[in-house]
């Protein structure tokens, strides 16, 4: 298992695909790979499942599409309001 926080701060375009396709070689390696980061980019294109969490708080959980479409990640990382 290979744990990550951030791995892609501070690295540029060529770099963050460069470090994209290694993490992809070690999953199909079979290795683990678990990442915390902001970069919504980077983990949608790599994760097969996501956990939002907002303020400490896990909001959402499931594939990068099902994350991206729930209104609660939506509301807190896209401004955009709940609908009820």
């Amino acid at each position: 298992m290979l744990l990550l926080d951030e791995p892609a701060a501070g690295l540029r375009a060529q770099e963050k695909r460069e470090l994209a396709s290694l993490l992809r070689s070690l999953a199909r390696e079979g290795y683990t790979v678990l990442i915390v980061d902001h970069d919504m980019d980077l983990i949608m294109g790599l994760a097969d499942r996501v956990v939002v969490m907002n303020y400490g708080e896990k909001i959402a959980e499931g594939t990068p599409k099902e994350v991206q479409r729930n209104p609660l990640v939506r509301a807190a990382y896209l401004g955009e309001e709940e609908v009820a």
